[in-house]
């Protein structure tokens, strides 16, 4: 590999973004997708953070302050996965009750941006961005109900029991509320026209213009670099390549095999049969030659998202 190979984004944000001398990188995605300028205060070590061959753990928290000092929580996902939507719902509930524990205050609670780096063909659609927020409309007149001011306070003025008035007061439940933000990385088509079209260049094809100005591609340029990283990081780093290699071959075959035997049958019903089967029999394919070469049972079982008992049969 070269010397300006750049390490893929999905493996940087689960190992070298965790390093604080690397939030910078974080810190400029956020403020071009989000538009939130901000500090990133800590990755939360929870369990959302940690390496499980269960996948539903498999996220990153970021504990981040604006520029007007309020606190929020960004929670990104990165792995392809099937029951999409329900995990990211999982993930930001993971979030906030991670948030609290028995006895705090519902107030302490902060909001969270949900941002899901989606590597495979997700819905149909004609953008590459998509945002999600809720809010509450008259089922009549469709007007937004706006929440009445109230005192709130912040962690530290519940902390020392201060009683003085917080400066951030909601207007609206999207104030409030979770937002989702789904990035649709095969859906960009490479025309660079500002700075999120850099940002997706660099998601999509891990490259990045040489005289870029982009907050945190600046960074990404010249610290995500495959030679700088360790004999260790560049094996983990080449083991996750080889892990999407299989994933891709799996889906691919198993999206193959499954229209072969879908067009077969000539019926809809059929189709949907003939796909699901296809992809179970690619899927086991694919981990029986996975378990060949020795690979470990947990990684083919995140992969092919068979159970360790179905493998092992095989």
């Amino acid at each position: 590999m070269g010397k300006d190979f750049l390490v893929r984004f999905d493996f940087a944000i689960k190992k070298l973004l965790r390093n604080k001398a690397n939030f910078a990188i974080l810190e400029g995605f956020i403020e071009v997708f989000l538009g939130k300028k901000c500090k990133i205060q800590e990755i939360l070590e929870s369990e959302g953070n940690q390496d499980y061959s269960d996948d539903k753990f498999n996220r990153v928290d970021i504990k981040a302050k604006d520029v007007n000092g309020e606190i929020f929580i960004v929670e990104v996902q990165t792995t392809r996965y099937t029951y999409y939507l329900e995990r990211i719902l999982y993930g930001v509930s993971k979030a906030i009750t991670e948030q609290i524990g028995n006895g705090k205050r519902y107030g302490m609670i902060k909001q969270v941006f949900s941002i899901s780096v989606v590597y495979y063909d997700l819905g149909i659609g004609d953008d590459y961005f998509y945002e999600c927020k809720s809010d509450f409309y008259g089922v009549h007149t469709h007007t937004v109900l706006k929440l009445n001011k109230r005192e709130e306070l912040s962690v530290e003025e519940l902390t020392k029991g201060d009683t003085r008035k917080c400066k951030y007061v909601p207007k609206t439940a999207a104030d409030v509320f979770p937002r989702y933000y789904l990035i649709r990385i095969n859906s960009f088509r490479k025309v660079i026209a500002d700075a999120m079209d850099e940002w997706m260049d660099f998601l999509k094809n891990n490259s990045i213009k040489d005289n870029t100005t982009v907050p945190g591609l600046i960074e990404a340029k010249e610290q995500l670099q495959y030679n700088k990283m360790s004999p260790e990081e560049r094996y983990s780093y080449d083991k996750h390549l080889e892990s999407i290699e299989f994933e891709t071959d799996a889906m691919a075959n198993a999206k193959t095999e499954g229209e072969k035997k879908g067009h077969a049958k000539g019926l809809a019903e059929g189709k949907e049969i003939g796909r699901a089967e296809g992809e179970r029999n690619a899927l086991l394919a694919t981990a029986r030659n996975m378990k060949s070469e020795n690979i470990p049972l947990d990684l083919i079982a995140r992969i092919t998202h068979l159970s360790n008992e179905e493998i092992e049969k095989l």
